[in-house]
């Protein structure tokens, strides 16, 4: 699919409600196709490095590490006030339709890159 058409799908999947039939088919659509094209042209493999930039997976660890321990915090707080999840601070942005289709073309494209991989 051409970029012009998953900005077209994306703009278009942004006016689904949340939590509904239309919005579990938005997400599932576009996984059937990536899984069918992964399945039916299975990437060539690349070869391992010859060593590990332990600096490089450092920084990546911990990033995520500090995400995850905020998310846990967060539901074993409760999501209080002074506590939100990151999900509950992501919301009000999310709630603009340009925003909301500039994040799934992100995740469409991102798909679609590591299809193409």
């Amino acid at each position: 699919m051409t970029v012009g058409g998953l900005v077209a799908y994306s703009w278009t999947a942004a006016a689904a409600v949340p939590f509904t039939r239309n919005a579990v088919l938005v997400v599932l659509l576009p996984g059937a196709v990536v899984a069918v094209a992964a399945y039916g042209r299975p990437p060539e493999r690349i070869p391992p490095p010859d060593s590990m930039d332990v600096a490089g997976f450092s920084y990546w660890a911990i990033g995520i590490t500090a995400l995850f321990e905020w998310e846990a915090a967060a539901f074993r707080d409760n999501s209080l006030w002074w506590h939100p999840a990151l999900t509950t601070l992501i919301d009000p942005m999310l709630g603009a339709r340009p925003v909301k289709a500039a994040g799934i073309l992100l995740w469409l494209l991102t798909g679609r890159a590591l299809v193409r991989r």
